[in-house]
């Protein structure tokens, strides 16, 4: 699995011109899952979401959590994680999981979320979503599992 976390001032997603889902101070966390990928990984990378330290303590270092500053995640489902650009110039997506496999997997790691005490939105899985998001910093980092 792979979860991108950009640190957000707030996000918000999109479908069909209504808004599903939307949060200020948090994470916006983009989430792929490839073929091996296992509830485990899921898991491992919810706690790792909830307790990286990326927001800035008094003296303006990432000393902070999620639950430091009250803030949440708003987690999206992105297949597009897993392309292979290497060969031409239209992108693979043969390592990307199957719809059947992922979305258990997406939900796993929210509910493993929740778990640790973070409020969660998510995106629609699945669906054509516009995600909006202010990137604060900006801080964006790659997790795989």
């Amino acid at each position: 699995m792979r979860v991108v976390i950009q640190r957000v001032s707030e996000a918000s997603v999109t479908v069909e011109n209504e808004a599903v889902a939307a949060i200020g101070i948090g994470y916006l966390v983009l989430v792929g899952v490839t073929h091996d990928d296992t509830p485990a990984q899921a898991e491992w990378l919810a706690r790792k979401v909830a307790g990286i330290r990326l927001f800035e303590d008094d003296q303006g270092l990432t000393n902070l959590a999620l639950a430091d500053v009250g803030g949440e995640v708003l987690a999206v489902s992105q297949f597009t994680l897993y392309a292979d650009a290497r060969k031409g110039r239209r992108p693979s997506f043969v390592h990307a999981a199957r719809p059947e496999m992922a979305e258990p997997l997406f939900n796993r790691f929210v509910a493993a979320l929740r778990r640790e005490g973070v409020r969660v939105q998510t995106g629609v899985f699945g669906a054509h979503m516009r995600v909006a998001l202010v990137n604060d910093g900006p801080v964006t980092i790659l997790l795989e599992r």
